[in-house]
């Protein structure tokens, strides 16, 4: 992936997977979660995947840069857009 300047963080009490309910008590962990929150701290995009399905990462970095790219631009980003793909103006 490369350099990135975003925050990851660890949970090892589960705090966090609890306050985002993806915490499963039956089995005493969390479920595979991603959020992605903006630069504004506005939640973007929620992702859960049980334990036998892992995440993508590729589509996590896109879904990132979409949503930066609408943020700056205005524009929209159709689906499977990649930086550099063309964009809908929505005006």
């Amino acid at each position: 992936l490369g350099e990135m300047n975003m925050p990851i963080l660890a949970d090892p009490a589960h705090q966090i997977a609890k306050d985002y309910n993806v915490y499963d008590p039956d089995r005493g962990l969390a479920l595979r979660g991603v959020f992605i929150i903006d630069r504004s701290s506005i939640l973007r995009q929620i992702i859960i995947n049980d334990l036998q399905v892992g995440r993508n990462v590729d589509e996590v970095l896109r879904l990132v840069q979409a949503y930066r790219h609408t943020d700056d631009y205005g524009e929209m980003c159709p689906a499977n857009w990649k930086p550099g793909s063309l964009t809908i103006d929505p005006h």
